[in-house]
């Protein structure tokens, strides 16, 4: 029997995203997101709604965690699985729970959502 830990949501507007790689540019992408993630978005056809996906991933996953405040951006890295579900990869080795992540976009959005179990 799976325990919930913690719950998060998140929503950002793809723009705000986009302004944030238009101004601060590689320094911004390689704040947040890991070489992985920033290769993934990049080539894809609207880069800027992956990178606004997975940083609605990352903060749902932070909202998730409660304690969050020795988490780096760069400590949780968003890919896929073997079926192309969205998964969350927890850097830190001493973090026994488990990520269960959902990701959506539209033109203009992009949500996500974490469950933490045990």
């Amino acid at each position: 029997m799976s325990l919930i830990y913690g719950t998060g949501v998140d929503i950002i507007e793809i723009a705000r995203i986009k302004r944030a790689i238009e101004r601060w540019g590689e320094e911004f992408l390689h704040h947040v997101f890991t070489d992985e993630e920033i290769a993934y978005a990049q080539n894809r056809p609207s880069p800027g709604q992956h990178f606004a996906a997975r940083l609605a991933a990352k903060e749902a996953v932070l909202k998730a965690m409660g304690d969050n405040r020795h988490v780096h951006w760069k400590d949780l890295q968003i890919s896929h699985d073997g079926h192309g579900r969205p998964v969350c990869i927890y850097k830190k080795r001493s973090f026994k729970q488990k990520i269960h992540i959902s990701i959506s976009h539209s033109e203009h959005y992009a949500v996500a959502s974490a469950i933490i179990t045990s």
